[in-house]
């Protein structure tokens, strides 16, 4: 799932070219604070993107509109990439021994106690979880489980167990059917302890049967046991194993094997089976109890992501009028984008801590940087601006004024990125590091699923916005404190 190589000093005719873009500003107009920040953090990738883009929009805001002014910003935001293509490759994955995962299980363990507190409802539940497995370790022999949504008849039980009897001890699972229709298609808990699992099904393929065999795509203790009527003759398992390959996922026609439904020729159709349970009885094992293991991480991280975007939520709603505060106050363009970039560092390093990710100040960059790069191309801003002009046209929003429309907008870019940097965590959250090459492939479709879901939003984002107008005006006259209080 080689460290990230620190940028490429820019060529000295693109900073002149860069700086000469911007509008004059008194570098002491900045507090000592930001000037620190701004040079050592970073942020300083996200404003070169964003200043070029966001300035050459503007210049076109006074000259005119159409296809020209849509494309220049765009190009503009690219030229500032260029000094920035010295980057490298980060790997990061999970542990591929069940020593390392339960390494990290551990650890989650820790980030739940932070979030939830020693005594939380369910860290009693998760100790004994991850004691049980522990304890199946030292479980002897392996175990099967015959799942399925039709099951064999019970008269079948028998000749199975003395079929797949080896040196091994095997203990055999005659599970209940699994329902056909469910809310989640969830595999119990049980089934994940077992050394083998034995999916029976009967052809043709159900729609129930594909649902439940698809949770199993990476599983490779599965079997599949699949009756049909007739016999297997003349090429016909051949070609069924063929049709089967056509509707399984991927992987799972190759462990396919093929019975009639009479107890006679049952042994023959396990032989495959039998087989492979007389030769690999420790291989089994291992790799039963590294994929319990891989699953009950799943869970854990599962649970533990509901917690982070309980907490996410409040610094998103604190950070975002934070940022629009900064806008607001600023006096020109440029300062508003330092501003901002700033605040969303910031906003990123809060939330690396809140998804337990030690990221360095470069793979921050990186993150920012490709977030920052695909919301600007899918033109947040311009939607933005775009849907708070029609408030004001359509709804009277006459609080909506001079650099109020500035702020509001820059809170709301500042939401739609925070909502795809806690998406890009959650996908990295468990590694040490991101990887970039991932991000930069997942950071279009990132954005634009946050940009979809605060769309639907919108008039809830709106009213906080209105709110905070109000507050912003009574601080003005001594009223009440500067900023809203996040709701949860």
């Amino acid at each position: 799932m080689t460290s990230p190589d620190h940028p490429s000093p820019a060529a000295p005719g693109a900073a002149t070219d860069s700086a000469a873009t911007e509008p004059a500003t008194d570098p002491s107009a900045l507090g000592p604070a930001v000037r620190h920040l701004l040079r050592r953090g970073p942020w300083l990738p996200v404003v070169v993107v964003a200043g070029s883009g966001w300035l050459v929009s503007d210049l076109l805001g006074h000259v005119g509109h159409g296809l020209m002014a849509a494309a220049l910003p765009a190009a503009a935001a690219a030229a500032g990439l260029v000094w920035l293509s010295g980057r490298g490759t980060v790997t990061a994955r999970l542990p591929a021994t069940a020593s390392g995962l339960l390494q990290r299980c551990e650890g989650l363990m820790e980030q739940f106690v932070q979030l939830e507190g020693a005594e939380g409802s369910r860290q009693q539940e998760r100790r004994r979880e991850l004691q049980e497995w522990r304890s199946s370790q030292e479980e002897p022999g392996l175990s099967l489980a015959l799942v399925g949504v039709q099951l064999p008849e019970a008269t079948a039980m028998t000749p199975m167990r003395d079929a797949l009897r080896g040196r091994a001890a095997l203990a055999l699972h005659w599970a209940r059917p699994l329902p056909a229709s469910s809310p989640d298609w969830r595999w119990p808990t049980l089934f994940e302890r077992c050394d083998v699992l034995l999916y029976h099904l009967r052809l043709p393929l159900s729609a129930a049967d594909l649902r439940w065999l698809e949770g199993l795509d990476d599983c490779p203790c599965l079997w599949l046991l699949a009756t049909f009527h007739g016999s297997v003759q003349d090429g016909s398992a051949q070609r069924m194993r063929q049709e089967l390959a056509a509707q399984l996922p991927a992987g799972q026609a190759a462990r396919v094997l093929f019975w009639d439904g009479s107890s006679e020729s049952l042994a023959a159709a396990l032989e495959p089976l039998a087989l492979d349970l007389r030769q690999r009885p420790l291989q089994l094992r291992r790799d039963a109890r590294l994929r319990s293991l891989r699953l009950l991480h799943r869970r854990w991280q599962a649970d533990l992501e509901q917690l982070r975007r309980q907490r996410w939520i409040q610094l998103q709603q604190r950070t975002q009028w934070i940022v629009a505060a900064g806008v607001f106050a600023a006096p020109v363009p440029s300062l508003d984008l330092l501003v901002l970039a700033v605040a969303n560092g910031l906003m990123l390093q809060e939330m690396a801590r809140l998804w337990g990710c030690s990221w360095s100040m470069a793979q921050l960059r990186d993150a920012a940087l490709e977030l920052g790069k695909a919301a600007l191309a899918q033109g947040v801003v311009e939607w933005s601006t775009q849907a708070l002009a029609a408030a004001i046209k359509l709804h009277g929003a006459t609080w909506l004024i001079g650099g109020t429309v500035q702020a509001v907008s820059a809170a709301y870019l500042t939401r739609v990125v925070g909502h795809a940097m806690a998406d890009m965590l959650a996908l990295t959250a468990g590694v040490a590091a991101p990887d970039l090459e991932r991000i930069k492939r997942q950071a279009p479709l990132l954005v634009a699923r946050a940009a979809e879901a605060e769309k639907l939003d919108w008039a809830a984002f709106l009213q906080q916005g209105r709110n905070w107008v109000q507050e912003q005006s009574n601080r003005i006259n001594g009223a009440v404190p500067a900023l809203p209080q996040a709701s949860t």
